[in-house]
């Protein structure tokens, strides 16, 4: 060992050596002589992010009270449908596989309606991308609203940044023990809260908060729950950024999304550099530029990083950077927009003199067109089909075995299995006559063939679904041939629907 240490020239490992016989360098080709290996996960550097005020901060706060009163309040909106349908406002009725959305209404056969709903938030994150960045990321999205929540529980107990970074290194005794229990208190009752909230969606918030407060509740609301709170408690409170720089699969789809034309938060590198303190510049002037390195663009930033390194994973576009910029600027005499929503191609010209394009002008591009205009598309395809849906369905099913039965009279009889669908809060009566089949009558379980006629009446409850077990004869020379269910309601609103079938004979196939 020691003469490949000394065969190797000065400064290289002898890890660095090749196999003669495959050419392939060793695994350890990266590793130099005394210095450990290089580990794969880099211990969180807590982030104590400073107290800010500015039009992005108080834009950050609207929209955090806002989604929290929309998850929190949601479920106890009331929506009256009449007395046969439940009166919450939004509800996944999975007992009885149904969505209720305030006036809207889905069906398990109408799924396609959420998947086109789930299809217009995807191509919406990619308008908002490309439109403005990562501005979900920034302000909307749940892991940022509650780590938002989380922060502003830190400074309550603890105080601001340079208040809590001395808390985290002082040793434990009395006192932090007291704040972190009373903060962590706190932490696991907003957490409570927000999986106690998820569960009231799956059932009417009322009748359940009661039943889980009673012990009455159905054990996976319990799991539920206990689920949901101790991933918040331990997302939102300890794992904060590390969410959005290592778990969160968006940060590197928006990467491939983002191009020289995109409006993010923007260093301008041309105009802080190179970086002096104002004593500093105001000894030399002309020969600094802006940025005073006072580094609280990064204080204030909740995932720490330093925008002036430029773009970068960790930046989840949320302008508060922009809010301490703009505050030093104005007190030491510069114009505002250091650090600033500006797109690379645009701070190029910015750059070479030119005056900066209008924010508007530079988010109405062809790639945003088009994602506005497939995402308005699908939106107005969906009302369309919304506001001219039927509330009556038919399904008929033939009994293939046996295909058919032949009566002692001669007669032909084929079994069928009708399904009649009710999507409306109200019982109606629905007639199911038959088209078509010369000769053919119809009866069904509960009225005998002494009553068949060409038609028959059935009375469907409110937002259900009957099965009707139909039977239909025809005449004894009949040939095989297609006929249809046709399904008519009674009353108001008069909706159709029909069903083709086939009627099955000895004479063999239509």
């Amino acid at each position: 060992m020691q003469n490949m240490e000394r065969a190797c020239p000065q400064g290289q490992s002898a890890g660095t050596s090749q196999d003669p016989g495959s050419g392939e360098m060793n695994k350890s080709e990266h590793i130099t002589a005394g210095q450990p290996a290089p580990k794969l996960y880099a211990a969180r550097e807590p982030v104590f992010n400073k107290r800010i005020d500015g039009p992005f901060r108080r834009f950050k706060w609207a929209v955090m009270v806002l989604c929290l009163a929309i998850y929190w309040v949601t479920p106890w909106l009331r929506w009256n449908r009449g007395p046969y349908a439940p009166d919450q406002a939004v509800l996944i009725d999975l007992a009885h596989r149904r969505f209720y959305m305030f006036g809207i209404e889905i069906w398990p056969h109408e799924f396609y309606f959420v998947a086109g709903l789930l299809i217009m938030a995807g191509i919406g994150l990619f308008l908002v991308t490309s439109a403005v960045g990562r501005a979900w990321c920034g302000y909307a999205c749940p892991q940022t609203v509650w780590t938002d929540l989380f922060q502003h529980v830190d400074r309550f107990f603890d105080g601001d940044r340079n208040a809590r970074a001395r808390l985290h290194k002082a040793p434990w005794g009395p006192a932090k023990i007291a704040r972190r229990l009373a903060k962590w208190t706190v932490y696991l009752a907003i957490s409570f809260a927000t999986g106690g909230a998820w569960i009231f969606y799956f059932a009417d918030a009322p009748t359940l908060h009661h039943e889980f407060w009673t012990g009455q509740a159905a054990p996976v609301a319990y799991g539920t729950v206990f689920a949901l709170t101790m991933t918040t408690f331990v997302l939102g409170g300890f794992m904060r950024e590390q969410v959005c720089i290592y778990m969160c699969p968006w940060p590197r789809i928006q990467t491939a999304m983002l191009d020289e034309k995109s409006l993010i938060v923007t260093y301008k590198d041309w105009r802080g550099e190179p970086r002096a303190s104002v004593k500093k510049a105001e000894k030399s002037p002309g020969q600094f530029g802006d940025c005073i390195d006072c580094n609280q663009c990064v204080a204030v930033c909740p995932t720490g990083i330093d925008i002036r390194e430029g773009p970068q994973i960790g930046c989840i576009t949320c302008g508060l950077c922009i809010d301490a910029c703009d505050r030093v600027m104005k007190e030491t005499g510069r114009a505002r927009g250091l650090i600033d929503y500006a797109t690379l191609e645009d701070a190029e010209r910015e750059k070479a003199g030119n005056p900066p394009t209008r924010h508007l002008k530079l988010i109405w591009r062809p790639r945003t067109l088009v994602y506005f205009t497939v995402w308005g598309s699908i939106g107005l395809a969906l009302l369309f089909m919304l506001g001219t849906r039927i509330h009556t369905d038919l399904t008929a099913a033939k009994d293939r075995n046996p295909p058919y039965i032949v009566l002692s009279d001669g007669s032909i009889r084929n079994a069928y299995t009708l399904r009649i669908r009710n999507m409306e809060g109200r019982p109606r009566r629905m007639e199911i006559a038959l088209e078509g089949l010369s000769g053919g009558l119809l009866w069904s379980d509960d009225v005998g063939r002494e009553q068949a006629a060409r038609k028959i009446v059935r009375t469907v409850a409110a937002d259900e679904t009957q099965s009707v077990r139909a039977y239909v004869v025809a005449p004894a020379n009949t040939p095989p041939q297609d006929f249809t269910f046709a399904l008519q309601a009674l009353g108001q609103a008069g909706e159709a629907d029909n069903a083709k079938v086939q009627f099955d004979t000895p004479a063999g196939a239509p």
